[in-house]
C-alpha cells in the first residue's frame, strides 16, 4: 500500500511510521505545521507542532529512508480548532481540542489530501487498534498497552475514516518498549519527552490565553437558588467543577467549599454551590457520530461503558437514541461532566461512537 505517515516529530509517529516501512509499504512522511507562528519552539514537553519537532520529523525520515514533507495547515487549524475552541468556551462549554483536531484535521483534511494524491492510508503513532469483525468490517478497539490507550480521542473516526487508517503500535506492550525500539532503529526522538496540555496554549495558563483573546467580561457569581456571592471577570476563566480561584468572600452555610456547577453564558453567570451537587445522572447530545458499524437497534436502551475524558475511567451506564439526541444514563453518578466535552462509547474494548455532551443531568435536584 502507499501510506502517507503523519510525523509529529515525536517518537510514537516516528516508530510507527518504521513499522510500516518494515511491513513493505511505499511510505511518505508529513509534518503538520500548525502554528501560524513559524519562530515557534518547544520548551521542555509543552507543545507540538513546532519548527523543533518538524526537524526532528524530518531527521527520524531521512533515517527512515523515506520523502518527508511539511504541509501548512495553519489556516485550517486555526478556524477548525483554535477559533472553535474559544468559540466553545465563549459559549459556557468545556471543549476537547484534541478530539477536534483528530476530527477536521488529522482524519479529515489531512486523510482527503491522502487520498486525493493516490495514498491509501494515513499512518499515526496513536495507541489503538483496528480489528475486524465475522463480516469483514472493521472495528476501532483500546490499545494493548491501557495506560497509553488513546482509542478515547479517535472515537470521532467514521466507518469509512477506518478504513484508511493505520495504528501500528496499537499492539506494543508499553511505551517504554517504543523508547527502546527507536533507539535499536537509530532515531534521535527515542528519549524525547512527551507532549502535554494544549499545543497551543505552550505557556500551559488556559485563562490567560483565553482573556488575552477574548477579554474581559464582569459578572455575577451565584448559588443555585440564584444569590449573588461574588463577581467575575469573564465565564471563560472558569470550568465545571473549579474549585480554586472563585473569589467568594462569604463562606457557604456549612462551611464546606463551593465549585464552579454550570456556566450561564447568556446571563454571563457562574454557578457555584456544593461538591454533591456535580453529581451527574444524565447526559446528551444532538452531535454524535458512530466509530465503524453504527449498532443494530439504538432506539431501546442498551449496556455500554462510557468514558468522558482521554484518561478516565469508562463507567458503565445505558444508552439510547432518543428524539436525535444520545442519551447516556450512568449507572453511579459521576462528578464534574461539562457540556462541550465528549462522551465516548464502548462494547468491552470496542469503540462504538461518541457524542459532543449538550446538557447534563444532576443526580441531586436543586433544594435537595
Amino acid at each position: 500500500m502507499k501510506v502517507l505517515a503523519a510525523m509529529s516529530g515525536g517518537v510514537d509517529s516516528a516508530v510507527a511510521a518504521a513499522r510500516a516501512v518494515e511491513a513493505g509499504h511505499e511510505v511518505v512522511g508529513v509534518h503538520l505545521a500548525l502554528s501560524r507562528n513559524s519562530g515557534t519552539l518547544r520548551t521542555g514537553s509543552r507543545g507540538c507542532c513546532t519548527i523543533e519537532d518538524s526537524m526532528d520529523a524530518q531527521r527520524a525520515a531521512n533515517v527512515l529512508g523515506i520523502p518527508y514533507y511539511v504541509w501548512d495547515f495553519s489556516e485550517k487549524f486555526k478556524t477548525d480548532v483554535v477559533d472553535d475552541f474559544v468559540a466553545e468556551y465563549q459559549a459556557g462549554r468545556t471543549p476537547n481540542p484534541c478530539m477536534r483536531c483528530n476530527e477536521r484535521i488529522k482524519f479529515a483534511a489531512l486523510l482527503e489530501k491522502a487520498l486525493a494524491l493516490g495514498f491509501d492510508a494515513v499512518c499515526t503513532g496513536h495507541y489503538a487498534s483496528l480489528l475486524t469483525d465475522s463480516d469483514g468490517n472493521l472495528e476501532l478497539h483500546r490499545s494493548n498497552e491501557v495506560a497509553k490507550d488513546q482509542s478515547y480521542v479517535l472515537g470521532v473516526l467514521t466507518a469509512e475514516q477506518l478504513k484508511h487508517s493505520m495504528f501500528p503500535l496499537g499492539a506494543s506492550a508499553s511505551k517504554a518498549e517504543i523508547r527502546k525500539e527507536a533507539d535499536r532503529r537509530g532515531l534521535s526522538v527515542a528519549n524525547k519527552p512527551d507532549s502535554y496540555d494544549i499545543c497551543f496554549i505552550p505557556e500551559g495558563d488556559t485563562q490567560d490565553w483565553l482573556t488575552d483573546k477574548v477579554g474581559k467580561a464582569p459578572g455575577q457569581i451565584v448559588d443555585r437558588e440564584g444569590a449573588v456571592l461574588g463577581t467575575h471577570e469573564g465565564t471563560h476563566e472558569f470550568t465545571v467543577g473549579q474549585r480554586k480561584g472563585l473569589s467568594i468572600g462569604r463562606p457557604a452555610a456549612d462551611g464546606k467549599p463551593r465549585y464552579v456547577l454550570e456556566i450561564r453564558p447568556k446571563t454571563n453567570t457562574v454557578v457555584v454551590g456544593p461538591q454533591a451537587a456535580l453529581a451527574i445522572a444524565e447526559m446528551a447530545g444532538s452531535r454524535f457520530t458512530w466509530c465503524g458499524m453504527p449498532p443494530k437497534e439504538t432506539s431501546e436502551w442498551a449496556e455500554i461503558l462510557v468514558q468522558v475524558r482521554a484518561h478516565g475511567d469508562a463507567l458503565a451506564a445505558k444508552f439510547a437514541i432518543v428524539e436525535g439526541e444520545m442519551v447516556i444514563r450512568l449507572e453511579e453518578p459521576l462528578l464534574g461532566v461539562a457540556p462541550g466535552q465528549t462522551a465516548v462509547l464502548y462494547a468491552g474494548t470496542r469503540v462504538l461512537g461518541q457524542t459532543t455532551i449538550d446538557r447534563t443531568v444532576s443526580a441531586i435536584p436543586v433544594g435537595a
